[in-house]
């Protein structure tokens, strides 16, 4: 198979940033299958509760706001010069952010281990790259 037909596939733009969109987008399918199909990896992001209070349900609702940021930061990844829709991915990387900042430090769900770092490191380099690359990305 040709890679060149991959290639052509990827979002066109200057910079990395839209590669990284979609990088984080097609993650967040995954991890949106995951949760649909099993609460193992839910599990291990709230230590700080019994394993036996995350249920199905809060792991299917965690999978539809996956889902959800997944279809935002994909249209962020081939409409990265489009104002509305990079802030609405600079946005759910904050809700991410505050999501995971909150359950670890003030609802204490979740302790810092891996599983919890790899969302916050996602969002926090994702709203320090969005922040300081607004102006070249959009055209106010």
């Amino acid at each position: 198979m040709d890679p060149q037909i991959l290639l052509d596939y990827l979002p066109k733009s200057d910079g990395l940033l839209a590669t990284w969109q979609l990088i984080v987008a097609t993650m967040a399918v995954f991890n949106t299958i995951q949760n649909f199909a099993t609460l193992k990896l839910t599990r291990r992001l709230y230590t700080g509760v019994p394993s036996s209070s995350i249920t199905g349900l809060q792991a299917r609702t965690f999978a539809v706001w996956t889902l959800t940021s997944a279809v935002i930061r994909g249209y962020a990844a081939y409409n990265i010069n489009n104002k509305t829709i990079y802030d609405m991915a600079l946005l759910s990387y904050l809700i991410a952010f505050g999501h995971f900042t909150s359950e670890i430090c003030i609802f204490r769900t979740a302790k810092i281990n891996l599983p919890v770092l790899s969302p916050v490191i996602v969002s926090t380099t994702s709203l320090v790259w969005m922040i300081r690359q607004y102006d070249f990305y959009v055209s106010r």
